[in-house]
């Protein structure tokens, strides 16, 4: 972890004083920085590093600088700046100081013996979320001997503004991990982790941020990749829109039809404000595809349903979802809710532009989920089955065949599906009911400090397997390169064939494709209806 010269003094220091203990001190190329020493294992903890700065003119703009070198120590104590946000506790909060990031390193780690990295990318639809250890906790993983790094990027209008323009040409919070990549790339040596062998991961809109990571036409930072119920597809994707800044400002009583004057107006504005208005009047921000301008770096050239993924080449791929992605949006729900519900309807609409055919659509895809009853509670498993087929399930097995068509390396398929202690989501929001949802996992993979209770025998032992794989993916490129009394099973990849797909429940079972008769429909749907997807005809 630390150059030669800092070891060899902290080891003085400490034969003079044996009881005292001596924070970890790196020399980077920004300048020193101060760490922790961790009370719950064998690591140290950098918290909140910044890796960039916001132009504060235009800060719904690409983050423009590095952050300036360090003067003075750095003390990476404090890793709680948010992006601007609406949290999952419905507060607004954050600030636009908020380009940081955390890096804990086990203290095997030196100059001398780097060890490889993973870097986390926090799921929240783009909107919210953020890198603390709060959340990701990371003792689980830390008992693996690899280096973790979670990040923060700018979310909503301040991260995905997209205008079609050179100052703001969308995909600012895209960007923002670009830079940390950057910064990784410069610096993780320092710590003790290799820039040879980095791994690129993320839940949710973090799977999916990797996935349009893959799309980009600049270089490749990362050797591996594991992408966690999220990849990039259509639901994720927007059109630029320039009359969101002009609507923003008048919500504010400044009416200017200029969208340049509105954006000028909108920078001074305090960032609850900003968060509160985009609320209110219900503008929604996403990724985009970018036109392309002179002297800007384009990140997504292409809408992801035709996007080839040039970075998945020859590198290993580890994906998946849990099997039952929308259980806790509809676990509690009555049956005069369902009564009502158009989510049908509503998610081609979303996606598709059916015209005059809507109607015909519509009715054979919820005849094929419900049949043409009147829906009440009893029909909750089947709209759960559609919402995450639609939304994660689907998606995610067509982008493994566009990782394929790209020649990726290894594509190691799962299925998540223990019902424990530690579903992460079902703990959070007191759902009782059997299967695991949408972010679950991350109970397994990370020690957020919402779970007080230590792990009961059964949820260790998923936390021990979870780990080790994911600790062998990023070591080896194979999450059971051999098996072991902890992982007791060869994960085989898929083959063009079959796809293996390995159920990660109260034990390890490998089976064939998953959810295939519902996977074989959508097949069929979008190889009739694929052309019809917004954004795509842009092209």
């Amino acid at each position: 972890m630390l150059p030669l010269r800092f070891v060899v003094a902290i080891i003085l220091f400490k034969n003079v004083i044996t009881d005292l203990r001596v924070d970890p001190l790196v020399d980077t190329n920004v300048g020193l920085i101060r760490g922790l020493e961790a009370s719950d294992g064998d690591y140290s903890m950098f918290l909140g590093i910044p890796y960039a700065m916001l132009d504060k003119e235009n800060p719904f703009g690409v983050s423009f600088l590095p952050h300036p070198k360090f003067t003075e120590v750095f003390e990476a104590y404090d890793d709680s700046a948010v992006c601007p946000q609406r949290n999952s506790n419905s507060t607004i909060t954050g600030t636009l100081d908020c380009l940081h990031l955390n890096v804990f390193t086990p203290n095997s780690a030196t100059s001398l013996n780097l060890r490889p990295v993973l870097v986390f990318v926090h799921g929240g639809f783009l909107q919210r979320g953020g890198f603390n250890k709060e959340m990701y906790g990371p003792k689980f993983l830390m008992q693996h001997d690899i280096v973790l790094i979670t990040i923060n990027y700018r979310l909503g209008p301040y991260g995905f503004m997209c205008l079609n323009t050179p100052e703001i040409p969308g995909n600012q919070g895209l960007k923002d991990q670009l830079k940390a990549l950057r910064w990784i790339q410069d610096n993780i040596a320092a710590f003790g982790g290799d820039p040879d062998q980095v791994t690129l991961a993320g839940q949710s809109a973090g799977g999916a941020s990797v996935d349009f990571h893959l799309m980009y036409p600049g270089e490749r930072l990362f050797n591996k990749v594991i992408l966690q119920s999220g990849v990039a597809n259509p639901e994720r994707m927007i059109e630029a829109d320039i009359e969101k800044p002009i609507k923003l400002a008048e919500y504010f009583e400044f009416k200017n039809n200029d969208v340049n004057d509105a954006l000028t107006f909108l920078a001074t504005k305090d960032t609850d404000s900003i968060i509160e208005a985009t609320l209110e009047l219900g503008i929604g921000f996403r990724a985009c595809v970018e036109k392309e301008f002179e002297g800007v770096e384009i990140f997504v050239p292409q809408h992801p349903a035709t996007a080839d993924r040039p970075h998945v080449k020859n590198i290993p791929v580890l994906i998946g979802s849990v099997d039952k992605e929308f259980l806790s949006t509809y676990a509690d729900k009555e049956s005069d809710f369902f009564q009502n519900l158009t989510i049908f309807r509503d998610s081609l609409q979303n996606v598709f532009d059916f015209g005059d055919d809507l109607d015909v659509i519509h009715r054979n895809l919820r005849n094929f989920y419900v049949g043409d009853h009147l829906m009440t509670d009893e029909d909750k498993w089947q709209v759960v089955d559609f919402e995450s087929d639609f939304t994660y399930v689907h998606p995610i097995q067509r982008a493994m065949r566009k990782y394929r068509q790209s020649e990726a390396g290894n594509i190691y398929f799962y299925v998540f599906d223990y019902d424990g202690g530690r579903n992460f989501v079902k703990y959070r929001d007191n759902v009782n009911a059997p299967g695991a949802t949408h972010a679950d996992e991350l109970g397994y993979l990370f020690d957020p400090s919402l779970i007080t209770e230590e792990p009961s025998s059964e949820d260790q032992a998923v936390i021990d397997r979870m780990t080790t794989m994911w600790a062998n993916f990023v070591k080896t490129g194979n999450p059971t390169p051999s098996p072991s009394d902890v992982v007791p099973i060869s994960w085989t990849p898929i083959t063009a064939d079959r796809w293996h797909c390995l159920w990660i429940g109260a034990d390890l079972r490998l089976k064939g494709r998953p959810f295939h008769h519902r996977m074989a429909f959508w097949d069929l749907f979008l190889k009739t209806y694929g052309h019809l997807e917004k954004g795509v005809e842009l092209l």
